[in-house]
This record gives structure tokens, sequence and C-alpha cells, in this order.
């Protein structure tokens, strides 16, 4: 087995290669819709959300805003109101998209149209000003493109987009310093297009303008007058009925200016929108997503530093490596004896030293014959440095570790979570998982998951036989409930509190029985399958020694060796390669959710060095544990591949803090939940790498070395 090939500059080269060429490619779509002119364009509304708030809403439960009224449109079968079919991913993302009552029609402009006006009481107008407080925009869709709202660099050289418009304004009085929340009730609707070669003409860009327009600015048809003019925001205010609250606070000298009661007074809210479509040949409709992704392209050279910080630390490893196997390992296997040989070497050592203890006080005429054979066993030293280490384990290295039973399904699921990310980081460099077919990494992953059941039922059944254990179809139920059915249990329990606050984050009951029928009758029976034939018709691995009945005495350890030391310092390392893109991700998921990470092929570079970068961490402290004669490794290397994702965690808290304004409970709970989680599975896909590194490490090492 030749390690050095793991650090072979052609190779690194060709795959760098291929990464920046993954990084800008993507599939926008799987089918091109041409419209002809006049015909109708059907416009979406999904959800809006927060960068200070875990907790999304779909867009019809707001209200104040606009409801379906049912009527169909552009010869449509379903009226508006009516819910889309969707994906399991955008389920679980929490989108809930749904027809509208906005009328498109390809290249018909549309100065004003009256929408409605919303009547909207005390409760619902405080709410309104509280989602405008936490800076919630909302999302609608064209043709697959998420409403955008367009920026331009500050050189104003680029343009770009981010998804969604906000619901509305906040101000702050310059005479009393009090905030004042304006709606935004009018929407200037642009799309985009150009002519496709096969006729017809294809939608390239979807940007909406919100304004707040004031009611008494709308004349009789329900449009404001000089629409595109200047006008005074509509302020989300009701006067308070000081009569009433005269009554509920009788005799008290400080009177609240809104106490939420509602007492039937409403604000009315008009409604309206315009529609420009606009040609623009500048955009293809193959990069029309490229809009959304333009302002990652300032921090492409990060990305490039991220690569080759990564490179620098997996290099500085892969030395360190190279001497142990190269020099020390190889050195021991051809210039060294049989184990029982060098064992008796040792001993031998041992008794001239006793001797050379007793003579410490006689002359030196009386230690003559005793000198030569000393200076002929002092002359081995330098050459048995190492026999007290890993040689003399060669009896019990291959020891069954404490509760075997469960480190076999560990490893097993290990095993199904690297299956289900190398196939999801494959897709995306490809460019089959895009934001254009939204759901799909959430779905794919999910199907990815289930599939690969049989090889979590594979691994995880054979590596229990190795262990010499019988009942494989316990090992079995083990694999395929235990890290399902704690994830499970715990997305149920924060479903929950998501569900008390009426949220569309809340995963719908009827998913949550989908999934767990996916989970127990699709994947449980793929794990079964998976471990009969891992358990029955394949033998178990072979280990080059065998185990003796006694096992060894562990001679006292050093502290970096220690159980709870060695694991979290070695984790520094794959954290240190990854800690630069952990950036980037966590900024996408928390921080500018109006954006979309699509840097993949950056993510699969810095990916593929952290798995090299942990089995280089697992091989050195693998190696250091048994040349002090410990031979209790198989839990050790397992902790230590996944000792990083400590690290990670502990990444996620000063983040959190130091990065994020997020507000309420719930959103904390979700946040701190889903990212130990994360967490959770990253350090059990790093520690079953790092395990399996290891394993190979040690039988390799122990098969080439004579031992009786």
């Amino acid at each position: 087995m030749e390690l050095r090939c793991l650090w072979c500059p052609r190779q690194w080269a060709l795959w760098l290669l291929f990464v920046s060429y993954s990084c800008a490619f993507y599939i926008p779509g799987y089918s091109v819709k041409r419209y002809t002119d006049d015909e109708s364009i059907p416009l979406l509304v999904n959800k809006i959300f927060s960068d200070h708030t875990q907790l999304q809403y779909a867009y019809y439960d707001l209200p104040f805003v606009c409801p379906p009224s049912g009527k169909t449109h552009g010869g449509s079968p379903f009226g508006s109101g009516h819910s889309v079919s969707l994906n399991l991913g955008e389920i679980l993302r929490g989108d809930r998209i749904m027809t509208s009552d906005f009328e498109l029609q390809m290249g018909k402009n549309v100065e004003c149209q009256a929408l409605c006006t919303a009547e909207v009481g005390r409760k619902d107008v405080k709410w309104a000003r509280q989602l405008i407080n936490e800076g919630y925009v909302a999302e609608w869709i064209v043709d697959n493109l998420p409403g955008a709202t367009s920026f331009v660099t500050v050189d104003r050289s680029r343009k770009y987009y981010a998804t969604g418009f906000k619901l509305g304004s906040r101000d702050l009085s310059p005479i009393d310093g009090k905030p004042h929340y304006y709606i935004n009730n009018h929407f200037t609707i642009v799309i985009r297009w150009r002519s496709a070669p096969e006729g017809g003409k294809l939608i390239v860009g979807f940007e909406i303008y919100p304004k707040s327009i004031r009611a008494e600015d709308h004349v009789e048809n329900g449009c404001p007058k000089q629409v595109h003019e200047h006008h005074d925001g509509l302020e989300l205010y009701i006067p308070p009925n000081t009569s009433k609250l005269r009554e509920m606070y009788p005799g008290s000298s400080y009177i609240p200016e809104d106490d939420g009661v509602d007492d039937g007074t409403t604000l009315k809210i008009p409604y309206t929108y315009s529609i420009y479509f606009k040609e623009d040949n500048s955009i293809d409709w193959s990069s029309r997503w490229d809009l959304y992704f333009s302002n990652q392209d300032d921090s492409s050279m990060t990305h490039w530093f991220a690569i080759l910080n990564s490179l620098t630390i997996s290099s500085v490893l892969g030395v360190a490596v190279y001497v142990i196997w190269g020099r020390t390992v190889q050195g021991d296997i051809k210039g060294r004896g049989d184990g029982a040989m060098d064992e008796a070497k040792l001993k031998a050592r041992s008794a001239a030293k006793a001797k050379t203890l007793e003579r410490k006080g006689d002359g030196l005429l009386d230690q003559g014959p005793d000198l030569e054979r000393d200076a002929d066993i002092s002359s081995d030293d330098e050459g048995l440095e190492d026999v007290s280490g890993w040689k003399l384990l060669h009896g019990d290295v291959f020891r069954v570790p404490e509760y075997s039973g469960l480190l076999a399904p560990l490893v097993g699921s290990g095993m199904q979570l690297l299956f289900m990310t190398s196939g999801l980081l494959l897709l995306s460099c490809l460019g089959i998982l895009n934001p254009s077919f939204r759901g799909g990494f959430v779905s794919v992953g999910m199907g990815l998951f289930v599939f690969a059941g049989l090889f979590s039922g594979y691994f995880s059944a054979r590596l229990y036989k190795t262990f010499g254990g019988a009942n494989w179809r316990k090992n079995t139920l083990i694999t395929a409930l235990f890290i399902p059915g704690l994830t499970f249990c715990l997305i149920f329990i924060l479903n929950l509190f998501v569900w008390a606050q009426a949220s569309s984050t809340a995963i719908p009951f009827s998913t949550l029985i989908g999934l767990l029928a996916l989970w127990l009758l699709i994947q449980v029976p793929l794990v079964y399958i998976g471990s009969w034939y891992g358990y029955v018709r394949t033998a178990p691995w072979e280990h080059p020694t065998k185990t003796m009945s006694i096992a060894r005495q562990i001679p006292p350890q050093p502290w970096y060796l220690h159980n709870t030391y060695g694991p979290v310092l070695t984790g520094l390392a794959p954290f240190a390669v990854l800690f630069i893109e952990l950036l980037f991700v966590f900024k996408n998921l928390w921080q500018d959710k109006s954006g979309y990470y699509y840097v993949f092929g950056f993510l699969s570079a810095v990916s593929t060095i952290l798995m090299v970068t942990v089995s280089q961490v697992t091989i050195i402290a693998t190696y250091s544990q048994l040349c002090s004669e410990n031979y209790h490794w198989w839990w050790q290397s397992f902790l230590t591949g996944g000792s990083s994702a400590f690290w990670v965690f502990a990444y996620c808290i000063w983040y959190y803090f130091f990065h994020l304004h997020i507000t309420g409970f719930v959103s904390s709970l979700l946040f701190f939940s889903y990212s130990f989680l994360a967490c959770a599975v990253y350090g059990l896909l790093t520690g079953t790498v790092g395990f399996l590194t290891a394993y190979a490490f040690v039988r390799r090492i122990y098969s080439g070395a004579k031992v009786d």
C-alpha cells in the first residue's frame, strides 16, 4: 500500500482544474417555457422569511395582504389560492407556493391595476409592524424565477439580485425618535425577456420594486394618482381608542397608547401593482440565474485562499505520515526480526540494566567483562527504541473493543452519510442540483440517504461479524433505527415549538407520516438486505495476527493521548481546513437567506482535502497510541476522526453571538438544535472515515511484521 499517491501533485492539479470549471457550471432547468404575445403568465406567491429569525410564514397566511379571491386567470383550471404540488425538499424548507390574483400577459404593460383593499384590525397591524421590524421579505415566483430586488456594486460595474422584497420600512421620527412603520402596498413588476431562436419569448429576469403609498392618494379606480411620482407612505397606525382605554384603566394617571385589544377599528390598505416588460438580449436563458450568484464573484479569491490553506495543512500532515510510513514503519518491518526475538532482546536489556544498578559501587577493574556485554547490548538500544511500542501489541491490537455492538452500527451509519454527501456534492458540481431545481438538494439527499441503507447494513454487519458477533439481526435493527430514530425524535420535538408559532417552517403532520413510512418501509428493509449480504454472504475481515487469551497491561499514557484531550487537540487540524469555507456556508444559511450558496466546486475540493486530513490525523494519532503500548485504538480512532465536530459546534456558538441577530426563543432553539444535529452528523461521517483509515493502517503494518 503506497500512501504517497494521495499527495501526488498531478492528481491535485487535475482535481483543482475540475473544481475551477464546476464552480460556474449549472443546469438552469429541465424545460424551456416559451411565451407568445398576450399569453398569460402565472405569478405564484410563496412565503416570507427573515435573516433575524428562523420562522417563516406562508404569504397568504398574513392577515394584512390581499386574500385569494378564488377566481381563475388566464385560462388556468385552478383559481387563486390553489396550492401548487411541492416535492419533499420544498415542504421541508418551508415553501408554501400558491396561485395568485395577479394578471400578467406577455408583452402587455400595465401602468396601474388595483388588486384589493384589505381591512386590518389592531392585532394584525401590530403583527405587521413586528414583521417589518424583524426585516421580513416576501418571495414571489414567475417562470420558476424568484422575484428579486435589484442591486448594483459600489463601482456600478455589475448588477446582482437578492431574492424577495421587503414587506415595508421603518423610520424614526425626527421629533420624538419613535419608530414609524410603513407597509409596501404598490408593486412595480418588471419582466425581462428575450426572443427565442425557435420563436416566442423567454423570461430571463423577474424584478419587483415595492413602495408605500398612503390611502388618501388613491382615486376611485383604486389606483394612486401619478403612481410613479413621490408619495407619502401608508403608516401602520390606528389611533388609540382613549375612551375605551379609560374605561379599562379607571383612576389611572397613565393611559397606554396601545394595549393590543381589538375594538373593531380597522385600517384600510389599498393594494395595487404595475407591470412592465423589457427586452434584454444581454442575458441568455441558460445564464439567467447568474445574477443571483454574481455577488459571490468577489469572494472567489477567498475560496481559493481556503483551498490553499487546506492544502498547506494537509501537506504538512502528509509529510508526517510519509515519515511514519517510509522510515519508521517500513524500517521496522524490513530491518528487524520477529516480535518474539525483539521482546527477548528487550528483556535482556532490562536485565543488563538491573545488573548495572547492582554493580553501582564496584570498581572499574571488577567490571571489565560486564562492560563488554553492556556495550553489546547498548549498541542495540537505538534499534530497539520502538520495540517497546507497536510491535509488542501484536497479540492485543485486534482485541475486540468494548461496546463493539455500538461501534459497528455507528460505522455503518457513517458510511450511509458518506455515500449521501458524496452523491450530493457530485450532482451539485455537475449542475444537476441547482437553485432552479427548487427543493432538489433536500429531496435528492433524502433519496440517497434511504438508498444508502444498503451500504450502512453491509459495513455494519461485516464489522459486527469481524468482532465475533452472533446476533446479526439485532445489529441490523440497531443500525436501521438508532441514528435515524434519534434524528426523527429531535425534529419532531422541535416541530412542536414551530407548530405553536403557526409557521410554515413546521413540517406538516402528513409529511411526518410520509417520512416515517419512508424510513420504516423502505430504508429498514434496505438495511436488512445489506446486513444479510455483509454477514451471511461475506467473510469477515481477516487480521494478520492472532489475539492472545490474556490481555496485555497498558502502561501509563502521556497526557496528550488521554481519551479526552487527545481527540479534542487532533480535531483542530481538520477544523482549520474547513473553517474558511464554513464562513460562506453559514452566511447563506443563517445571515443572508436572500442569496444562494452555489460554489459547490470549492466546497467539494475543501471536503476532499478535509477527508484526507482526517485520515492523516487519525494515522498519526493511532501510531502514537500504539507506540505507547495502548491497543484501545478502535474507539479512539473513531473519536479522533470526528473530533473536529466539537470545534465546528464551538464555531456555531461564536457565530451566533458575534454575527447573527436572531430574536426570539424559538428561533434560537432552532439554531442551536439544528447546529448540534448537523455537527453530530458531520462528526459521525468524519469519525467513520477516521476509523476505517486507522483500521486499514493497523492491518497493513501488522501484516508486514513477523511475529510468533
